[in-house]
């Protein structure tokens, strides 16, 4: 762990998608908050289906949701932290890039991963 899951709505435009999980991940380890770069596992899960609100049927409106998964007994403070650095991260790397036809939502939710994690 950690573990953070990236998704985004199909009007997002991501050039490079693997650019964007590096920087991700280089952001998480430069936090100081993580034993080594092997232990921070990003990937990205596209969205088929969506809907922004009750009518957007143009399609105006996309989001990037991004769940970052640490273990436990991390402060209250540190995980607001992390959002903030996964927040600006992905605004720095996407804000350019994105049409003026899209309005793009940025959702970033850090949560405790379960009490029993094992790896291998």
């Amino acid at each position: 762990m950690p573990h953070l899951t990236i998704q985004a709505t199909p009007n997002v435009s991501i050039t490079h998608k693997e650019s964007l999980l590096k920087s991700l991940n280089k952001v998480l380890w430069d936090s100081g908050h993580f034993g080594k770069p092997t232990d921070i596992k990003a990937r990205m899960i596209p969205i088929d289906t969506f809907l922004v609100g009750l009518e957007d049927d143009e399609q105006t409106n996309g989001f990037i949701y991004a769940n970052l998964k640490i273990m436990t007994g991390r402060s209250l403070d540190i995980r607001n932290q992390l959002a903030e650095l996964l927040i600006t991260t992905i605004e720095v790397e996407l804000s350019e890039k994105q049409s003026e036809r899209v309005a793009l939502q940025i959702c970033v939710e850090v949560e405790n991963g379960s009490g029993v994690y094992h790896k291998k």
